[in-house]
């Protein structure tokens, strides 16, 4: 579904990715990880049309995104930012509706197809009993299932999530990256997502991309990505890996007591 071909990118000369090749599949969850400064954002940016690339393609499911309008690209792929940044006097029902900007007519006006799409979106983003309230008024998981909501309006096959549970505390993490694996799995949706969170790249990714210096250096199952030797050299420090208790996914734990 999404495609992405020898992707890179400079600011002012200097690389921040380079020839990052990778494909995202519907029904799939392919998580970005690596440490600070690794691109991992830039990827987001990039592919989302917000960042200018060096050289490179990216195409949906044949489309060369180059070649679209910003309105044709925004039926294509959506985004899902940190929770920041949204003007804190919409309703949360204008602020989904927002989502629904790239099929709305030259004067902007809604009609029973766009509210029924905005009213659906809430529902399944489990956000539609804040439909009536200010976004200034949630808490920042609240305001993190609002932006998904947005995005689901748009009702593109290509989601991308630049680190959503930044901020987040532990059940909300989990209830929403619960929800975005419900919406794949539903709606078959092709996800791109960055995760600082190794543990949850683990039990939430089919795939795992790991960068590193703006460069791919290793995709694939989280079995096949997070092992001890790649993440040691990877992050600077000794890490040990365990299966989860349930899932047999890998947990990382780091040997950092006593010192680095």
């Amino acid at each position: 579904m999404l495609e992405i071909k020898t992707l890179s990118v400079a600011y002012n000369l200097r690389p921040a990715l380079r020839n990052v090749t990778l494909a995202v599949q519907s029904g799939e969850i392919l998580v970005v990880a690596g440490p600070n400064g690794a691109g991992k954002s830039t990827l987001i940016r990039a592919v989302s049309g917000v960042q200018p690339s060096q050289s490179g393609k990216i195409c949906i499911d044949g489309n060369d995104l180059d070649r679209l309008s910003v309105a044709q690209r925004a039926r294509y792929m959506a985004v899902v930012p940190q929770a920041r940044d949204i003007p804190a006097a919409f309703s949360v029902y204008q602020t989904v509706l927002l989502g629904r900007t790239p099929y709305l007519g030259w004067m902007g006006q809604a009609n029973s197809h766009d509210r029924a799409c905005v009213k659906r979106a809430l529902r399944q983003a489990d956000a539609l009993e804040l439909a009536d309230r200010r976004v200034g008024e949630l808490s920042g998981g609240e305001q993190q299932r609002v932006l998904l909501a947005r995005a689901l309006a748009q009702e593109t096959p290509v989601l991308l999530l630049d680190e959503p549970t930044t901020h987040l505390d532990l059940k909300n993490q989990s209830r929403l990256l619960n929800l975005i694996q419900g919406l794949v799995q539903e709606k078959k949706l092709a996800v791109l997502m960055v995760l600082h969170d190794l543990n949850l790249a683990g039990l939430y990714g089919d795939r795992i991309a790991l960068l590193i210096d703006g460069e791919l250096v290793a995709l694939g199952s989280p079995e096949e990505v997070l092992t001890e030797d790649k993440l040691t050299k990877v992050y600077d420090i000794p890490v040990h890996i365990i299966p989860h208790p349930d899932y047999g996914s890998p947990l990382v734990l780091p040997d950092g007591r006593g010192g680095i």
